[in-house]
């Protein structure tokens, strides 16, 4: 008869069990998400992860939780307030920031999904003294009012004209074989994902329009 196995010397508990798990299954989907390149840029830690992000051309090594949002990662452990926490479910775009040039909502993704990538906030367009053409633009058609949404709009809208560019269409773009139009509609369409609080959507839409080379 097979006798059972002494399992009173391993010193394995539910947590410690749970936790190699957990970090088996955070090196998975890393290497999976991320791709090769972002796993190189990421190493565990006894205390958690260590992803390497690149924000605004700066290189950063932060020791996170996997489970922290690209948002919280700026905010919180970089300082970076400009981009929001608004409805924190990628419905109101006030955390909008730009990722190897697309815009996303960074309350929705992770931290470690995007280790190796370029990503850039409000704080990483313009200065106060040397304001991005966007901004000197929303404040030329007082584009804002409170300011809380403003740096995801001007992100958004940054990308908006590069997407037009590139013959990106959206919903509204009738001839999908011609390239879009800086049309009004256009403009209004993709900044729907952007609330603004305020109202001040018809001055958002002139400071667009003006930057993107036409007369308000």
């Amino acid at each position: 008869m097979p006798q059972k196995a002494d399992l009173s010397s391993l010193d394995i508990t539910r947590r410690r069990l749970m936790e190699a798990g957990i970090g088996t299954a955070v090196g998975t989907a890393v290497t999976t998400l991320a791709g090769p390149v972002a796993a190189q840029a990421i190493s565990r830690e006894s205390t958690g992860l260590t992803v390497r992000l690149k924000v605004n051309g700066t290189e950063h090594d932060l020791a996170l939780d996997p489970r922290t949002t690209l948002l919280d990662a700026l905010r919180e452990h970089l300082h970076l307030t400009g981009s929001k926490k608004g409805c924190d479910h990628g419905q109101c775009g006030a955390c909008t920031a730009l990722v190897n040039g697309r815009r996303i909502n960074s309350c929705l993704t992770l931290a470690v999904m995007h280790a190796g990538d370029e990503v850039t906030t409000i704080e990483g367009l313009g200065t106060p003294e040397k304001l991005h053409p966007m901004q000197a633009a929303f404040v030329k058609h007082d584009g804002y009012q409170c300011g809380y949404c403003t740096p995801g709009q001007i992100c958004s809208a940054v990308a908006v004209l590069q997407e037009i560019e590139a013959g990106i269409p959206s919903y509204v773009t009738e001839d999908l074989t011609a390239a879009p139009q800086r049309t009004e509609a256009e403009l209004r369409e993709r900044m729907s994902g952007n609330i603004c609080r305020c109202g001040a959507y018809s001055n958002i839409v002139e400071a667009i329009t003006e930057v993107a080379g036409r007369p308000a």
